[in-house]
C-alpha cells in the first residue's frame, strides 16, 4: 500500500452544498467521488491513497459496480477525505473535535480549589449548601414511590421557575434539594436508589445552570461535573448529552469555544448512541453552531443550522416523546436560536428578523428568556446602525430585568451599553442610560 498523502480539506462551498450533503446523507458513494473529483480535484488514485482503498476497489465504486457497506471502510472515507462524520451517519471523528480537559479536574480557567476527587463525589461539595443541614434534622430520612414522584416534580417545577424569572433566587432550593436527595440516596433500599441518583444528577445539573446563570462559572463548572459522574453511572446517554451541552455553553461563556465545539460534538455523538430523538439532536446541532460561529467558521455554522432544522422537522409530532428538559425546544425557539447562532457570526440582516420573528411567538411566561433575547435582537440592530430600534429593542430587556434575577442577562445589557460609547451624545442613548439607572440603582 502506497504511503498515505497529507489530508486535504474539502472545498467549504462543496461541504456545504445541497447536492453534497445529500449525496452523504444516502451514502452514494459513486457520487461522492465524483464531486470530490470535479469540486476539490481529488482523482482516484489520491482517494485510494487517502482512504487505505486499492485503486481498483476504487474505480468500481466510483462506476456503481461495487458499493461501500462495512462501517470500518466508510470511517475510512470520511477520515481519508475529511468528510465530517455527521454527515455520512458516523460520530465525530476523532480529527473533528478538539482535545478538552478530562472530567475528573476543572479546565485550566478554573480557579476552583476543589480536590479532582471532590468533582464527581456522590455527594453535593460546592459552595453555598452549608445553610441547609439543620433542616435534615427535620427529615425522616423515609423514601417512598409517592414522595420520589413528589421530589421529582419539584425539580421540574424549578425549571419552569427558572424560566420566568431566572436562577439566582433558586439556587438555595435547588442546593438544598440536591442535598437532601443525596442524604437519602446513602440510606435507601435498592429499589429507589437508582431512580435517587437520576434526580440528584438532574438537580446537580440544575445547581450547575443556576450558577452559571449568575455568573458564578466555578461553582457551575463542579456541579455539572458532578451531574456528569451520575448520569454516567445512571448509563441515561440522552441526559449525558443534556449535561454536556450545558458545558459546551459555559464554555462559550468562558471564552474557550474549541471546548465548547468538543463538548457540542460530544454530546451529539452521545445522543446518537442512545434511542432516536430528533428534537434532542436539533436542539444539540444549534448548540455546536454557536461554537462555530464563535470560530467564525461560517460553512460549519451554516452546516449545523441546516441539521438542526431538518432534525426538528423530524421531530414534528413527536414532541411528547422528548424527554421533559427538551420539550422547551419549540419551534420559537430554533427560530431565535438560529437567529442568535447568526448573529455570533456577524450576519446581522439576516439574523435580526429571526431572532424578532423567535419573540414574536415566543411564550410570555419565558421572561428571562425573552429578556436575553430581546438583547441579541438589539444587538443585531446595533451592528447594523439602527441606534433607535437597537435601544428600543434593549430596553424590552430592561423592563423584564424588573421581573427577572439574572447576573447573565444584566452582564449582556452592561455589555450593550458598553457598545453604545461611540453614540453618548444620541438622544436614544441618553435615554436608554435613564432607563439603565432606574434599573441598575
Amino acid at each position: 500500500m502506497s504511503v498515505r498523502q497529507p489530508h486535504r480539506t474539502l472545498p467549504a462551498d462543496l461541504l456545504a452544498s445541497a447536492e453534497w450533503r445529500d449525496a452523504c446523507r444516502r451514502r452514494d458513494f459513486p457520487h461522492i467521488f465524483r464531486l470530490v473529483k470535479v469540486k476539490a480535484g481529488i482523482y482516484p488514485a489520491q482517494i485510494a491513497t487517502l482512504c487505505d482503498m486499492t485503486p481498483s476497489r476504487v474505480g468500481e465504486v466510483a462506476a456503481g459496480r461495487r458499493g461501500l457497506a462495512h462501517i470500518d471502510v466508510i470511517e475510512r472515507v470520511s477520515d481519508g477525505l475529511r468528510i465530517p462524520g455527521a454527515m455520512l451517519g458516523l460520530a465525530h471523528r476523532p480529527w473533528e473535535i478538539p482535545s478538552v480537559p478530562s472530567s475528573d479536574a476543572p479546565p485550566s480557567s478554573c480557579t476552583s480549589t476543589a480536590a479532582p476527587d471532590t468533582w464527581v463525589t456522590w455527594e453535593a461539595t460546592p459552595e453555598g449548601a452549608e445553610y441547609v443541614d439543620d433542616l435534615f434534622a427535620l427529615a425522616d430520612g423515609h423514601i417512598t414511590a409517592s414522595s420520589l414522584v413528589a421530589l421529582r416534580s419539584s425539580a421540574e417545577d424549578y425549571w419552569h421557575r427558572d424560566d420566568q424569572h431566572g436562577a439566582a433566587a433558586l439556587r438555595p432550593a435547588v442546593v438544598g434539594h440536591l442535598r437532601y436527595v443525596t442524604q437519602l440516596g446513602h440510606g435507601c433500599t435498592q429499589e429507589f436508589r437508582g431512580e435517587l441518583r437520576s434526580l440528584a444528577a438532574e438537580l446537580a445539573r440544575m445547581a450547575g445552570w443556576a450558577y452559571f446563570d449568575a455568573c458564578r462559572y466555578s461553582t457551575a463548572r463542579a456541579y455539572l461535573a458532578q451531574a456528569l459522574k451520575l448520569s454516567l453511572d445512571q448509563a441515561d446517554r440522552l441526559f449525558v448529552a443534556n449535561v454536556l451541552q450545558t458545558m459546551s455553553l459555559q464554555a462559550m461563556y468562558d471564552s474557550n469555544p474549541m471546548n465548547a465545539l468538543a463538548l457540542a460534538c460530544q454530546a451529539q455523538d452521545t445522543a446518537r448512541a442512545a434511542v432516536d430523538q430528533p428534537l434532542v439532536m436539533s436542539m444539540l446541532y444549534l448548540r455546536e453552531a454557536f461554537a462555530q460561529a464563535m470560530l467564525s467558521d461560517s460553512p460549519a455554522c451554516h452546516a449545523a443550522i441546516d441539521e438542526a432544522h431538518r432534525q426538528y422537522d423530524r421531530a414534528r409530532g413527536r414532541e411528547q416523546e422528548a424527554p421533559f428538559w427538551a420539550r422547551y425546544f419549540d419551534e420559537a425557539k430554533l427560530i431565535v436560536d438560529t437567529g442568535i447562532a447568526l448573529a455570533r457570526l456577524g450576519e446581522a440582516p439576516r439574523a435580526e428578523p429571526l431572532i424578532a420573528e423567535g419573540l414574536r411567538r415566543e411564550n410570555g411566561s419565558r421572561q428571562r428568556g425573552r429578556a436575553f433575547h430581546a438583547f441579541w435582537l438589539a444587538s443585531t440592530q446595533l451592528q447594523q446602525g439602527a441606534l433607535d430600534r437597537a435601544c428600543d429593542s434593549a430596553g424590552v430587556a430592561l423592563d423584564l430585568l424588573a421581573v427577572v434575577d439574572s447576573p447573565r442577562v444584566k452582564a449582556h445589557i452592561r455589555d450593550f451599553h458598553q457598545r453604545l460609547t461611540p453614540y453618548a451624545r444620541a438622544t436614544p442613548v441618553i435615554a436608554f442610560e435613564q432607563r439603565m439607572r432606574e434599573v441598575f440603582c
